[in-house]
């Protein structure tokens, strides 16, 4: 099952690629390596704003990250030329979790990521991760995650 069948499958159509909200670009590739740059959280195409531990919880956050997690797939087509086929290997994530002082399960709130990555490339798509609790994201936003991949 190629990869926009397993899309599909999961009733997945990806976004159109944002643009960037400050003075950098989307992604940069060397070799076969492609950076993506950190995507927030949105909802209803708006920053999805708030704080894991004060106002959201862990599943909203999960839910979140996999919202982040298919707007950094559209970003990751657009850096393989509109084909994800040439994607080999997912290589790492690292996530960023809004978060109160207290709050500890911003791996689980990453793994909304994780484990899209995991059902649309199955073992290319399992990756090496960081989650950080963090005081505040641009625009407020919830999570932000950014993405190394690796490409043909």
């Amino acid at each position: 099952m190629s990869f926009y069948d397993k899309l599909k499958a999961l009733n997945i159509e990806l976004p159109s690629v944002s643009a960037p909200a400050a003075a950098y670009v989307m992604y940069v590739q060397t070799g076969n390596t492609v950076f993506i740059s950190g995507h927030i959280a949105k909802k209803d195409g708006k920053p999805w704003v708030g704080q894991l531990g004060k106002n959201m919880t862990t599943e909203e956050g999960k839910e979140a990250a996999r919202g982040v997690a298919i707007d950094l797939i559209a970003t990751l087509q657009a850096a393989c030329g509109g084909d994800l086929n040439h994607v080999k290997r997912i290589v790492k994530l690292m996530s960023l979790v809004n978060s109160t002082a207290d709050y500890t399960e911003q791996h689980l709130v990453t793994n909304g990521a994780s484990e899209l990555f995991g059902e649309v490339f199955g073992e290319q798509g399992k990756h090496a991760r960081s989650a950080f609790g963090v005081a505040q994201i641009p625009l407020g936003a919830c999570v932000e995650i950014e993405l190394i991949a690796e490409i043909a």
